[in-house]
C-alpha cells in the first residue's frame, strides 16, 4: 500500500506507539454557553510539549469541524487557538468530543491525538410548553374539599438538572370563588372548598393556569383548564303554579286538554331533569291520562275515556310530580309538588240514540192497512239543550209502512202479500232515521225487524184428488192419501182425513186410518168409478177444514192384489197410487238399498 499523505490522520496512526501523553497535551473540558453572540470566541489554546525548531502544525477534526454540523469551531494550525464560530443551541447539541493533532513541518505526529470536549453550557432560552392548550376535566357537584379533578402538566425543552426546567404551577384566574387549587410541583387541579352547586353558582368553570420554570421565577406559559360540574338530583320538579284551569268538549277521547308547566334546575335532558306526573285524586273512573312532554318536561293531560257533560261537566283533579331518578338524601323536599288541575267539560251536539236497536216486533200475516206495528222513538243525550226529534223512514222495500215523523208510531200502510220477494226467512226489514233539530243537525239510525207471524187461512187441499183400488178387502183394496196446504208450520201438516160425516151410510163400505191418511175397503165392491165426500183438517190453531171428492176407480183383483188392467187403472186414477203399489216401490228400493 502507499504512504499516508504526511499530517493525515492514517500516517499518524502509522507513527503510534505506546507512549505517555504528556500532562500539557491533556485538555480539560472547555464549557461554552449556548448562544454566545460574539463570534469568532477563543475557547482554548492548545500546546505541545513537543516543540520543534522549526514549529507545530495543529488541527481539530470531529464534529462541528470537518463533520455535521461543519465549520463551527476553528483552529489556528501555529498558535494552536481554538475558536468558536456560530452560536450554539444546548437543545441541538449538548457537547461536542473532537480530537486534536500536533504534528511537525513534516507531516510526523508529536503526539498522540488528544480529546477535546466542548460542553454547552444551557441557557434559559426555553418557555415551559404545556402539553395540550385545554384542559378538560369532570366532578359532580357538592364534591368534598381535595377531590382531585385532572393534572395541567407542562415540559421544558432546558436541562433538567437546572432551575431553567425546574417548573412550578399556578391559577391565575378562575371567578372570585376560588373554589379550585393547583398543586405547584405536579399541576394537579383539585376542589379548594366546599359548594360547588351546578344550579347556584355555575356548571362549568374556566381556569387560566401558568406554568413557570425557574421555579415560578423564570419564563412562563399558561394554558385552559375547563372544568364541568356532573349534574346530580338535588333540585326537585316544581309546578310552576298551584292551579290549572283547562277545557275539553265532551266525547272526545285521546285528545290533549292541556299542559301543567313544571320547572326543575337539574341538567335538562338529563334523569335528573326528566319529570314523571301521577293524577292522584278526582278521578276514579279513569277518564285522564297524562304524560311527558320529553322536549319541554311539562305534563300533557288526555282524555283516556270519552267523556259526558250531561253525566259530570267538571272534574277537580289533583297531580303530582317528581324525577325519573331518585333524589338525593340530602335534597330538600319541594313545596310544589302538587297541583290541581280543574277542566270544564263543554256540552256539544251529540246525536239521537235508538237504545233497542234493532228492535223485534210481530206482525199477524194478511194485517189490514193501519195496523199499528210498534213506536219507535230515540232518545237524544243532549238532556240540558231543548231539542225535537224527528222521524222518517229510510228503507222500506216493500213500502208497506207508513211512519209518524214527530211520535215516531209505525203502521202498515197496505197488506203484505204472501208470499212476498221482500220478506228473509218470515222477517221484514226496514230502517228508519231519528233526526235532531239542532245546527247543523245530526241523525241516527235504527232497525225495525218486522216477524210475519203465519196466520192459519188456508185449508188443506186433497192431492191428487183420484185413486185407484181393488175392489176385494185385504187384496189392495187400499189407497194412500195425501193433501197439499199454502200455509207454512205449524199450521200445515200432519192432515186429519175422514169420511164426511154428512153421509154415514159411507161408513159400510169404507174406512179411513185417521192416522195414517189409508182408505180401505171393507166389503167386495163391483168394479167401477165411486165418488167419496171425504172432509180434510189441518194442524193450525184454529185448524181449517174442507170437504172434498175423492173420485175411486174399483177394479178386477189379480191374485197379487192389483188390478189386472194396470193401464187403465193408471189412466183412470191420474196421479194415484195404491197403498200394494206404494208398499212394493219402497221394497223395492229398500233392496237396492
Amino acid at each position: 500500500p502507499g504512504a499516508a499523505a504526511p499530517g493525515s490522520p492514517q500516517a499518524w496512526r502509522q507513527h503510534e506507539g505506546p507512549r505517555r501523553v504528556k500532562r500539557a497535551w491533556v485538555i480539560p473540558p472547555i464549557s461554552v454557553s449556548e448562544n454566545h453572540k460574539r463570534i469568532p470566541h477563543l475557547l482554548v489554546q492548545i500546546k505541545s510539549d513537543k516543540q520543534q525548531p522549526g514549529g507545530v502544525i495543529y488541527s481539530i477534526k470531529g464534529p462541528g469541524v470537518d463533520e455535521e454540523p461543519l465549520g463551527i469551531f476553528s483552529i489556528d494550525k501555529f498558535s494552536g487557538k481554538v475558536f468558536l464560530n456560530a452560536m450554539l443551541d444546548r437543545e441541538e447539541n449538548d457537547r461536542f468530543r473532537l480530537k486534536a493533532f500536533a504534528l511537525d513541518l513534516g507531516g510526523m505526529t508529536l503526539e498522540d491525538p488528544t480529546d477535546l470536549e466542548i460542553i454547552v453550557v444551557d441557557q434559559n432560552d426555553n418557555r415551559p410548553l404545556f402539553r395540550q392548550d385545554v384542559f378538560t376535566g369532570h366532578v359532580v357537584e357538592g364534591a368534598e374539599p381535595g377531590t382531585c379533578v385532572m393534572t395541567a402538566d407542562a415540559t421544558d425543552a432546558d436541562d433538567p438538572d437546572t432551575d431553567n426546567a425546574a417548573l412550578r404551577y399556578s391559577i391565575l384566574e378562575q371567578g372570585a370563588a376560588g373554589m379550585f387549587s393547583i398543586n405547584a410541583t405536579t399541576g394537579e387541579i383539585c376542589t379548594a372548598r366546599p359548594g360547588l352547586d351546578r344550579e347556584v353558582t355555575m356548571g362549568v368553570y374556566n381556569l387560566t393556569v401558568q406554568a413557570a420554570d425557574m421555579s415560578g421565577d423564570g419564563l412562563t406559559t399558561t394554558a385552559t383548564a375547563v372544568i364541568y360540574l356532573e349534574d346530580i338530583n338535588d333540585n326537585p320538579p316544581e309546578f310552576t303554579k298551584e292551579e290549572f284551569s283547562m277545557e275539553v268538549e265532551e266525547q272526545a277521547a285521546g285528545v290533549d286538554v292541556g299542559k301543567v308547566f313544571v320547572h326543575d334546575k337539574d341538567l335538562a335532558g338529563s334523569p335528573n331533569w326528566l319529570a314523571k306526573f301521577t293524577i292522584l285524586e278526582g278521578d276514579p273512573e279513569g277518564a285522564f291520562a297524562i304524560r311527558t312532554d320529553p322536549y319541554t318536561n311539562d305534563g300533557v293531560l288526555s282524555v283516556a275515556k270519552p267523556l259526558d257533560h250531561e253525566v259530570r261537566d267538571r272534574f277537580e283533579l289533583t297531580v303530582s310530580v317528581q324525577n325519573e331518578q331518585p333524589m338525593e338524601p340530602t335534597a330538600p323536599a319541594s313545596p310544589r309538588a302538587l297541583a290541581t288541575v280543574r277542566v270544564r267539560v263543554r256540552d256539544v251536539n251529540e246525536a239521537p240514540v235508538f237504545r233497542d236497536n234493532p228492535r223485534r216486533v210481530t206482525v199477524l200475516e194478511g194485517a189490514p192497512p193501519g195496523t199499528p206495528v210498534t213506536t219507535y222513538t230515540a232518545s237524544d243525550p243532549d238532556t240540558r239543550q231543548l231539542q225535537t226529534l224527528s222521524y222518517a223512514l229510510l228503507y222500506d222495500p216493500a213500502d208497506w209502512l207508513q211512519l209518524d215523523p214527530h211520535t215516531g208510531t209505525v203502521r202498515t200502510k197496505r197488506e203484505l202479500l204472501h208470499p212476498s220477494a221482500f220478506l228473509q226467512g218470515g222477517w221484514y226489514i226496514a230502517l228508519l232515521l231519528a233526526r235532531d233539530d239542532a245546527e247543523p243537525p245530526l241523525s241516527a239510525t235504527g232497525t225495525l225487524s218486522i216477524e210475519i207471524l203465519e196466520v192459519n187461512d188456508h185449508p188443506p187441499l186433497l192431492q191428487p184428488p183420484a185413486g185407484v183400488v181393488c175392489g176385494r178387502p185385504g187384496r189392495g183394496g187400499s189407497l194412500l192419501l195425501g193433501a197439499t196446504d199454502d200455509d207454512r208450520p205449524p199450521h200445515g201438516a200432519p192432515f186429519h182425513y175422514q169420511l164426511s160425516p154428512q153421509h154415514p151410510q159411507l161408513a159400510r163400505n169404507w174406512s179411513i186410518t185417521l192416522t195414517h191418511a189409508v182408505l180401505a175397503v171393507l166389503v167386495e165392491l163391483p168394479e167401477g168409478p165411486y165418488s167419496l165426500p171425504l172432509l180434510l183438517r189441518d194442524s193450525g190453531t184454529p185448524p181449517q177444514e174442507r170437504q172434498q171428492l175423492l173420485n175411486v176407480s174399483v177394479c178386477h183383483c189379480g191374485r197379487d192384489g192389483t188390478c189386472e188392467d194396470g193401464v187403465l187403472a193408471a189412466a183412470t186414477a191420474g196421479a194415484g197410487i195404491t197403498l200394494g203399489a206404494l208398499m212394493i216401490i219402497l221394497g223395492s228400493s229398500i233392496l237396492l238399498l
